[in-house]
């Protein structure tokens, strides 16, 4: 893979969530783009970004939750194993949507596996998106802190698992972090030591521009390192 871009976190301008679901909701009933095509940009750009830091031998393992965000994990997996990588799944709860468990099933016909991880050299946060609430559940506490106690390379997708701005709580300590579309504000709030990127999920220049949010300089690249 090829080295990814680094703009200045001035060069972009950050987003409130509520501003994000306002958009996202545009993109899916005015335009038509499906839900699962940017689940399929996001779980790409996931798995380029993973890749990137891994190894051939590495063990993957993607916490998977039953949303949207899950989703895109999922992708992500697919993709991973594809492309010949051991990639481990990490479900606390019942895959029951339709879109999860349709990408769960394409990701186990690519090659992911459920059975136990071992040694973990990547762990991959797909447990929860903007929508999450807090506090955690049970589950996702345990999954957060076994993760957080894990010596190994953490990725989380969109937002950290728990955090929702402040990083004094229980959160998936992500050296990574992929938001998706544009910089979302609570994560520039992140320690210093977490790197922040931005994907482009296929939302047209024009739509940013209706909400008055500057497009991110995507052109070539599809994903970009911010630069604190």
């Amino acid at each position: 893979m090829n080295a990814i871009p680094t703009i200045a976190l001035n060069a972009v301008e950050g987003l409130e969530l509520s501003r994000f679901r306002e958009m996202d909701y545009f993109v899916v009933e005015e335009l038509g783009i499906s839900v699962e095509l940017m689940m399929e940009n996001a779980g790409l750009h996931l798995a380029t970004l993973t890749a990137s830091f891994a190894d051939a031998a590495d063990t993957i393992l993607i916490g998977i939750g039953n949303g949207n965000n899950g989703a895109g994990g999922l992708v992500a997996a697919r993709r991973l194993a594809g492309w010949g990588y051991n990639v481990v799944l990490d479900m606390p709860v019942e895959i029951s949507k339709a879109l999860p468990q349709l990408q769960l099933e394409r990701a186990l016909k690519f090659g992911a596996k459920t059975t136990s991880a071992g040694n973990i050299n990547i762990w991959v946060d797909a447990y929860l998106g903007f929508s999450q609430r807090l506090p955690l559940s049970a589950a996702y506490q345990e999954r957060v802190v076994r993760a957080n106690q894990t010596n190994c390379l953490k990725v989380s997708l969109d937002i950290p698992t728990g955090y929702l701005g402040d990083s004094d709580k229980l959160y998936f300590e992500a050296d990574h972090v992929l938001s998706l579309a544009a910089v979302k504000n609570i994560l520039k709030d992140l320690p210093v030591s977490t790197s922040v990127y931005i994907a482009d999920l296929g939302i047209p220049k024009a739509i940013y521009a209706k909400f008055d949010i500057p497009f991110p300089p995507f052109n070539k690249n599809t994903i970009l390192k911010i630069e604190k």
